[in-house]
């Protein structure tokens, strides 16, 4: 896309130095890359893009006063990370549609999450303090969203202003909460004190705790890793379909500061439906995306470091841009469920009527991976070609180079 209007340069978004962006009039990043005075001073640098929701690495001030264009992607992959703390919500607390789930921050994520929730007739309550109760109806206090069954959290990290997040979550908080509670960040780490929390874990506290995001990352604490339920390396939004919308607008942003018309749309080279067989909502939820293969993932990868080790970095930044491919709920039709179809409806599945078992062949090694399908019944590509299961099913525990598809003829 951006070719078609310069020369790239593909840098490591964490080593990325003044002197690389020195003569660049474009600059494009994710979260990993701080952007500012420090990097852009002296540069040529006229645009920055980030393909991310959040702009706490960028000093939006410094862009502003620097008259340097800025162009990000928020709610580009809600989706994703809406189906992350299901998945979460399915593998520690299976009963939790008759459970209340908080949800601190009600923004672009928080918000996608609270209108699936309030779809599925999930009871709620938000904490959002610039937000009023005509627009969330469950708005209320956080202590209110602290005796909460479930807590959530998606507020950006801000460490200024009337309502700072850094530390939200800290130690007088985490005491005030029941045990047997479920908190989630898939926010930012710093949003959470993981000092307290790891204090309160060890102290036998009773939580249950699900970290996407770390204090530090990518050097997270083996020790917090260890107590919580579940540890993701910051791949809550990583689905093909997030990163294609980042992309896309960021592309966007970038066509509208140019004042140019957009000459193409992000190509998808993985445009497949996937049909898939659920006897419930939780089991159509896990054969989408299991968390716990994720989990399980990271857990290998660290497996014999000490605490401090500049590898655990490594390690995290690997799983990342390593990350198989995952698609949202709207990628899969479900053809048959025994339970209520609206509620799948509700989360984004598509609705099929079909029944016909199509055919799938296991391979080691191919090309097409499916991640963490556990019931396929079809795939379907552009042309219309679909394959069969031949003796059995698609790998629980699939990585990269197992459990993929050969297309039959």
């Amino acid at each position: 896309m951006f070719a078609a209007y310069g020369e790239l340069h593909l840098l490591v978004g964490r080593d990325i130095s003044a002197a690389d962006v020195k003569d660049a009039d474009i600059l494009l990043v994710r979260s990993v890359t701080a952007v500012g005075r420090d990097l852009l001073a002296g540069s040529s640098v006229k645009f920055v893009g980030s393909a991310t929701i959040g702009t706490d690495h960028i000093d939006l001030n410094y862009l502003d006063a620097a008259g340097i264009g800025f162009g990000h992607a928020p709610g580009c992959n809600a989706d994703a990370v809406v189906q992350y703390d299901l998945s979460v919500m399915c593998r520690l607390m299976p009963d939790w549609q008759s459970k209340k789930v908080g949800i601190l921050g009600c923004g672009n994520v928080g918000g996608q999450l609270y209108k699936r929730l309030q779809a599925l007739k999930v009871s709620c309550a938000v904490y959002d303090p610039f937000l009023s109760q005509q627009q969330i109806p469950d708005l209320g206090t956080l202590d209110n969203v602290l005796k909460c069954d479930v807590i959530c959290v998606h507020t950006p990290i801000t460490t200024d202003g009337a309502f700072p997040t850094q530390h939200l979550i800290n130690a007088r908080v985490l005491a005030e909460l029941r045990p047997g509670t479920l908190l989630i960040n898939a926010a930012r780490g710093a949003v959470v004190d993981n000092r307290a929390l790891l204090a309160s874990l060890k102290a036998h506290s009773g939580l249950q705790v699900a970290l996407d995001v770390w204090e530090g990352e990518p050097l997270l604490d083996l020790n917090l890793m260890n107590l919580v339920a579940l540890a993701t390396p910051h791949i809550a939004g990583h689905s093909l379909e997030g990163k294609t919308q980042g992309t896309q607008m960021v592309f966007d942003g970038f066509c509208r500061w140019a004042n140019i018309v957009a000459e193409a749309d992000v190509a998808n080279d993985e445009d497949v439906i996937l049909r898939l067989e659920a006897d419930s909502l939780e089991e159509a939820i896990l054969d989408c995306y299991d968390v716990a293969l994720d989990d399980q993932r990271l857990r290998e990868g660290l497996r014999g470091f000490k605490q401090g080790s500049d590898s655990i970095a490594v390690v995290f930044d690997r799983l990342r841009k390593d990350y198989p491919m995952r698609r949202e709920f709207s990628a899969y039709t479900v053809g048959y469920a025994t339970d209520d179809l609206l509620q799948y409806q509700s989360l984004g599945f598509r609705l099929g009527s079909s029944k016909k078992p199509l055919i799938f062949q296991a391979l080691e090694g191919g090309q097409n991976h499916l991640f963490g399908n556990r019931n396929l019944l079809a795939v379907f590509i552009n042309n219309g070609s679909s394959v069969k299961v031949i003796g059995g099913q698609l790998c629980k525990r699939c990585t990269r180079g197992d459990g993929f598809a050969r297309w039959l003829h």
